[in-house]
């Protein structure tokens, strides 16, 4: 019933560059304890050497010089990759969108360098302080050394990989698939494959709503301000039942909610406690910025804007739009593909508890087109890129109101490029999209067969 927080939880330590380091950190000083006690047992006999010539030889002095170039080497390479990674996130920043930073924070492969790094640093330091020389009691932990040495060498080759990955991740090519690699896998989690017909399309929820319930219902408010990013739908089932209600969603995900504005709307009124507004708002899952753990219009949202910023006069780089472009277009021809849940949720007993309306396709292509036709409409290539995505996600459609909302997009798509194209040959060619996508919207629709 926690999983939606525990979620939460979990997506903050990866969005954070001190989770992952702090974990190699502790694992790096319970490495060098483990390898110094087995020195100090004195069980390695490193004078046979045949069987142990590939550890450290070496006496005292030796080993304090190794470790300690090895440890001051850490400090300066870490610092270094902590700046490269910084200059990253400024470059995403200003490139891409604020709204980016937080799917490089996420990358595990910068913060997997910076922990290496960390965890060598430390290793050596724990290890370099327990040498003695033959003015004390002689001790040289030859095991714990040659491993040192070998955490130099791994950091090394981790140095190479921080170098390709940083001048990777900051690409565009990489940027857009990643996000829409996210928009598929938030897809796939709120609209399965296997979710069965939508009730509502068949008039079987409605004839349940309470008849006085716009009268006998109650607004339960929010007790902060934040975005909503998740809802606990089992709460709200579990409240819903024990306390015997009928609870209609009011705010959902991807909305910014306001304190003493309404989240459901309860009925009847007159069973609605202090205790029970305390458990439907800890249903609902606030927080400082959107996310995409149940707003699929979030990934949408953060494709436009890297299109928005490529068509921007600053710019000018229309090729990255196109990008976006075909990428939305994957989108929402599989969003366009699933059949959405029914917004009645019923108990055991098939007594109506939970009204939560899905999001709308209309929504996501109004959120996927919108923008990129006002700002896009005067570049030929990108007016035809649209055109020709409007005709690949036809297809892929169940319904007729799909194809009519993308009608209408075709349409506003085809009257704002006549009113910013001039040239004849632009023209032309913007005609020949529209009609290959006015045809694909056309096209007889397959029959939607029942899913299991």
């Amino acid at each position: 019933m926690k999983h939606i927080k525990l979620s939460k939880f979990w997506d903050n330590l990866r969005s954070s560059y001190w989770f992952l380091p702090s974990l190699m950190a502790v694992g790096a000083i319970a490495l060098a304890f483990t390898l110094l006690a087995i020195d100090r047992s004195s069980s390695l006999d490193i004078s046979n050497a045949s069987a142990f010539s590939w550890i450290y030889q070496g006496g005292a002095e030796g080993a304090r010089a190794v470790l300690s170039v090895i440890a001051g080497s850490m400090v300066t390479v870490a610092v270094t990759a902590f700046s490269i990674t910084i200059v990253a996130l400024q470059l995403a920043s200003s490139h891409f969108g604020p709204r980016l930073l937080r799917n490089f924070m996420q990358d595990q492969g910068n913060q997997i360098v910076l922990g290496t790094f960390i965890a060598t640093f430390i290793y050596c330091l724990l290890v370099l302080r327990t040498i003695r020389g033959e003015d004390y009691q002689l001790f040289v932990p030859h095991l714990s050394v040659t491993v040192g040495v070998l955490m130099a060498v791994i950091s090394i080759a981790v140095l190479i990989y921080f170098i390709h990955h940083a001048s990777t991740i900051i690409q565009a090519s990489h940027v857009i698939v990643d996000v829409s690699h996210d928009l598929e896998q938030v897809t796939n989690n709120l609209f399965p494959e296997t979710l069965g017909h939508d009730l509502d399309q068949q008039g079987e929820g409605a004839k349940d709503i309470p008849t006085d319930f716009e009268a006998a219902a109650r607004p339960v408010r929010s007790k902060e301000t934040g975005y909503l990013q998740a809802i606990e739908d089992e709460t709200l089932m579990e409240v819903a039942c024990d306390e015997n209600l009928v609870l209609r969603v009011q705010a959902f995900p991807g909305a910014f909610v306001m304190a003493d504005s309404p989240l459901v709307m309860a009925y009847p009124a007159d069973r609605i406690t202090h205790h029970i507004e305390k458990r439907i708002n800890q249903a609902f899952v606030m927080g400082r910025e959107l996310t995409k753990q149940q707003n699929v219009a979030f990934p949408i949202e953060q494709l436009v804007e890297i299109a928005l910023r490529a068509l921007s006069p600053a710019v000018n780089d229309p090729f990255t739009a196109i990008r976006c472009i075909d990428r939305l277009a994957d989108g929402l021809a599989r969003l366009a593909g699933r059949e959405l849940p029914s917004p009645y949720r019923y108990d055991q007993s098939h007594t109506l508890r939970v009204i939560a309306a899905p999001v709308k396709f209309e929504t996501l292509a109004d959120t996927a087109f919108t923008q990129i036709r006002q700002y896009g409409s005067a570049d030929s290539v990108v007016v035809g890129r649209l055109l020709g995505a409007i005709a690949a996600i036809a297809p892929f459609t169940r319904h007729s109101k799909q194809r009519y909302i993308l009608q209408q997009h075709l349409e506003a798509i085809w009257q704002s490029s006549q009113q910013q194209l001039h040239h004849e040959h632009d023209l032309e060619t913007v005609e020949k999209h529209y009609r290959t996508a006015l045809a694909a919207l056309q096209q007889p629709q397959p029959p939607v067969k029942p899913m299991l």
